[in-house]
């Protein structure tokens, strides 16, 4: 078996199985040298559908080897536009180009960055997968000759290899990153590994939070779509990155209310999980006031937020329909999570939480008296966060 014929083998064996792009595409790289085309500089991009990202790579270099991912946004930058990737996507073809005497007017700036960096030789080409999706991978070399065509038909003759190592890794990732972008990290996590059966749940301590956007309706009603839209944008992007960078998971979001969970595994936990909540909400409040302040500017309505927090037991698992499941959590904790919510209102302050919760965390609340709450036979007591703004 020569070369290429034994990368092949490892491909579609070891490496299709292996589960770790990295290594596959370092194993890709390091073999082809071994076979005698001088490679400096490697990138095999994958795209995939995804709201968030549209695609993945790694990049290898004798150094060792990374993942990326790359947002929609970097798709309008000049970091793609008139790229050799964005060329051989658009044109269906391999792109072979010297590095030497570049024109700095005409030449992307990627080309330049190469070559200033002792790049003398660029290929560029298509990698095919089994559901006829077109991904790019480029190479570099250094070598004074550049690529040779023996070079380039080896690298081509090893691809299809490479890309049934790939695409379970591209597939994999595409599912995991579309469940969590749905689903949040905990549901996402629990259906990845099984969970996925109608009416199976699991009971277990949690901190819930409530947060809800003041007067969208009078926005809906007064507004065009695309202010509503970019409204609601900045709202969960202010309060889906408080939570997550406490610690906690956004369950789902109800229009313009948004369900979140801190998991506790212990009491302990769940006084730690108290606080984590605490600083989620008044991070909320403060990324709001920065977004307010631009909105100013343009003479956009203001935004205004109500949170409620509560602790305890709660179902967490799949409701629905046989061909329709939800991952949510039930329970009179999240009742009582979405009352207090509702309270904002009346009491005027903007985070109010359950005695449950103040007590965990006695120097971020203060009381504010009992009130009645639906669905609860005796008066509540509640309190509001110390740093909140009325």
């Amino acid at each position: 078996m020569d070369a290429i014929g034994e990368l092949s083998h490892w491909m579609m064996t070891e490496g299709r199985c292996c589960g770790d792009p990295v290594k596959a595409v370092s194993h890709f790289c390091t073999a082809l040298i071994d076979a005698g085309v001088p490679l400096w500089r490697v990138n095999i991009g994958q795209r995939f559908a995804n709201p968030l990202l549209i695609a993945w790579g790694v990049v290898w270099t004798p150094e060792g080897a990374e993942s990326y991912d790359v947002t929609h946004d970097l798709m309008l930058t000049d970091s793609y536009v008139g790229s050799s990737f964005e060329y051989i996507l658009a044109h269906r073809r391999p792109l072979h180009k010297s590095l030497r005497e570049l024109d700095p007017e005409a030449d992307h700036i990627s080309y330049r960055e190469f070559a200033e960096a002792g790049g003398t030789d660029y290929y560029a080409t298509l990698l095919y997968y089994g559901d006829r999706s077109l991904h790019g991978c480029t190479f570099v070399t250094r070598a004074d000759d550049g690529f040779s065509e023996q070079n380039l038909q080896m690298i081509e003759a090893a691809l299809p290899a490479l890309s049934c190592a790939l695409e379970p890794a591209t597939m994999r990732k595409s599912s995991r990153s579309l469940l969590r972008t749905y689903l949040g990290d905990g549901p996402s996590d629990a259906v990845w590994n099984g969970s996925i059966k109608r009416g199976e749940r699991t009971t277990l301590e949690a901190v819930i939070m409530f947060t809800d956007l003041r007067g969208f309706t009078a926005l809906s009603d007064s507004a065009g779509e695309d202010e509503v839209f970019d409204a609601l944008n900045i709202y969960f992007d202010v309060v889906v990155q408080a939570v997550e960078d406490a610690g906690g998971d956004v369950l789902k979001f109800m229009g313009d209310g948004i369900l979140s969970i801190f998991p506790a595994a212990s009491e302990a936990r769940r006084a730690d999980q108290c606080r984590q909540a605490a600083r989620a909400a008044q991070t909320v409040l403060a990324g709001i006031a920065t977004a307010n302040s631009t909105r100013a500017e343009t003479r956009k309505p203001q935004l205004a937020v109500g949170i409620g927090i509560n602790a305890g037991r709660v179902s967490y698992g799949n409701i629905g329909s046989p061909g329709r499941l939800d991952f949510t959590v039930l329970g009179a904790a999240v009742n009582l999570a979405s009352r207090i919510e509702g309270l904002t209102k009346s009491t005027g302050h903007s985070v109010l939480a359950s005695a449950a919760v103040a007590a965990a965390a006695p120097d971020l609340f203060a009381s504010c008296g009992q009130h009645n709450v639906r669905g609860v036979s005796d008066p509540v007591d509640v309190f509001f966060l110390l740093t909140a703004p009325r």
